[in-house]
C-alpha cells in the first residue's frame, strides 16, 4: 500500500511540475527550503548521538509547542534537539523562538521514501514527536520500518477535517496504527481520529498544550516595550493574525472608536508577512498617522503601527488593552486567543473559529472572549470594553483564571516521553 502511496505522488509530482515550477517562480515562500525537503540536508546532528525530533508544520504549532519543546531540552538534555517545520514563516518564528534552544532546526522533508530516508538518516531520531495533527504516511512508514516510536501529540481533528480524513479511512488506519502513542486534546478530537481508524488502546486525551503557556515577560520586560512604543496613557487595540478583508473590518471599526476614545491607538499584525504592503496601503488610504515597527516607529505622533516584524506579535499583547484574533471573518478556522489572553487581555473574534473551538467555548462561557457576528458587532463590543471599566475588569481576570483551570497538558506530555527515551 505504501508502496503505491510513493508511485503515486511521484506520477502527480511529474504531471504537476509544471504548475510546480510557475508556483516556485510566483510565489518565492514555496521554494524556501526546497533542497532540505528533497533530502539534501548539508549538516550532520553529529556527536554520536540519538536526536528527539520534534515536528511543527507552521508559526501556530511553533507557538503550541514552544514550552513543550524547551522542557525536553531540559529533561533529556544527552539527545540532539531538531525541530522541524514545514513553512518560511514557520521557520523563521522557530529560530527567532528556539535559536538558543534546539540544537538544529530545519525544514520537513517531502513525503517521497527517497526524502524521508534522507532526513531520517540525518536526524538519526530515538523519537519522533509530532505536533497536532501533521500525518504523513510515507514519513510514518519508514519511522516504524526502523522502529523509531513515533508521537502525536497536542492533536486535533475539526469536524471538517473529520469529514475527510473518514472518507480514506480504509487507508488511514493503516497508518495510524504505525504510532506508538496518540495525545488528543479533547474528548471529542480522541473519538474523531478513533473513527478515523487510530487504535484506542494507543489514543489518549492529554488537554491542550495552549493552555500551558505562561507570561515570558516580567514587569521591566514589559514596561520596556511599553517605552520602546512610546505608550503612556493611550490604550492600545492590537488586531493579531489578520487575514486579507479583515484588515478592512479593523479600520473600518477603528475609525468609528477613535472619534469616540482618543486616547485608542491600534497595532496591526497581517498573518502573513506578503501581505504587509497591501495592509500598508490600506492604512495609508485611510489618512491615519501610522509607523512600520521594523523602522522602531512609536505611537507619540502616530495612531497606527503595523507589526511588519516576525515572533513579536506574543509579546506585545502585553501591552495592549483589547485584541481581535484574526481568522473569524476569514473563513480560515481562527487563530489561537491564548497568546493575547495570558496577559489578561480579553479579546474578539469573528464566528468561524473551529480551529480553536474548544478554547473558544471555555473563553466565551468565562467572559474571556467575545465571538462577533459582523463589524458592527465587534465594535458594539470593544466600544462596552472601553467605556464600562467593570465589564472589562471581570473580562480580564477570567483570561488569567482560564489557565489555572486547564493547565497540566505540559505534564502530561513529558511523562509520557519519558516512557519512549
Amino acid at each position: 500500500m505504501f508502496f503505491v502511496y510513493n508511485l503515486i505522488l511521484i506520477i502527480f509530482a511529474v504531471i504537476l511540475f509544471p504548475v510546480i515550477a510557475v508556483a516556485f517562480i510566483i510565489q518565492p515562500k514555496l521554494r524556501a527550503g526546497f533542497f532540505k525537503k528533497l533530502g539534501f540536508y548539508n549538516y550532520k546532528t553529529g556527536l554520536n548521538r540519538k536526536s528527539i525530533w520534534v515536528h511543527a508544520v507552521s508559526v501556530g504549532e511553533i507557538n503550541a509547542t514552544e514550552g513543550l519543546i524547551k522542557r525536553i531540552k531540559k529533561e533529556f538534555p544527552d539527545y540532539v534537539l531538531v525541530v522541524t517545520t514545514v513553512t518560511r514563516t514557520g521557520q523563521e518564528v522557530a529560530n527567532k523562538k528556539l535559536g538558543n534552544i534546539a540544537d538544529l532546526i530545519s525544514y520537513f522533508p517531502y513525503d517521497f521514501d527517497f526524502s524521508t530516508q534522507a532526513a531520517i538518516k540525518t536526524f538519526d531520531p530515538a523519537l519522533v514527536i509530532i505536533a497536532e495533527t501533521e500525518i504523513w504516511p510515507g514519513f510514518i512508514n519508514q519511522l516504524c520500518r526502523k522502529n523509531v516510536p513515533i508521537m502525536l501529540v497536542n492533536g486535533r481533528i475539526s469536524p471538517g477535517s473529520f469529514k475527510g480524513y473518514k472518507k480514506a479511512r480504509f487507508f488511514f488506519k493503516n497508518v495510524l496504527k504505525k504510532f506508538s502513542l496518540i495525545l488528543m486534546q479533547t474528548e471529542s478530537d480522541k473519538d474523531r481520529i478513533v473513527k478515523i481508524g487510530a487504535p484506542p488502546e494507543i489514543t489518549e486525551v492529554m488537554g491542550n498544550l495552549k493552555f500551558d503557556i505562561s507570561r515570558n515577560l516580567d514587569e521591566n520586560a514589559v514596561k520596556n516595550i511599553k517605552e520602546s512604543l512610546k505608550i503612556t496613557n493611550s490604550r492600545i487595540l492590537t488586531a493579531g493574525s489578520t487575514h486579507s478583508g479583515e484588515d478592512e473590518i479593523v479600520l473600518n471599526v477603528y475609525n468609528k472608536l477613535k472619534s469616540e476614545f482618543q486616547d485608542l491607538k491600534l497595532l496591526l499584525a497581517p498573518r502573513h508577512p506578503e501581505r504587509n504592503e497591501k495592509v500598508m496601503s490600506l492604512i495609508k488610504s485611510g489618512n491615519y498617522k501610522y509607523g512600520l515597527r521594523s523602522n522602531q516607529d512609536t505611537f507619540e505622533n502616530t495612531d497606527i503601527i503595523l507589526l511588519d516584524t516576525m515572533g513579536e506579535l506574543g509579546q506585545l499583547y502585553s501591552v495592549s488593552h483589547i485584541a481581535f484574533i484574526g481568522g473569524g471573518f476569514s473563513g480560515t478556522g481562527g487563530h489561537n486567543p491564548l497568546e493575547a489572553a495570558i496577559y489578561g487581555v480579553p479579546v474578539a473574534s469573528g464566528p468561524t473559529v473551529f480551529n480553536f473551538k474548544d478554547i473558544y467555548s471555555f473563553m466565551t462561557q468565562s467572559g474571556a472572549a467575545k465571538i462577533v457576528n459582523d463589524e458592527n458587532d465587534l465594535y458594539l463590543q470593544f466600544k462596552n470594553f472601553l467605556i464600562h471599566a467593570d465589564n472589562y475588569n471581570k473580562s480580564s481576570k477570567a483570561c488569567y483564571e482560564i489557565f489555572e483551570k486547564n493547565r497540566g497538558a505540559l505534564e502530561y506530555a513529558i511523562e509520557k516521553i519519558k516512557k519512549y527515551i
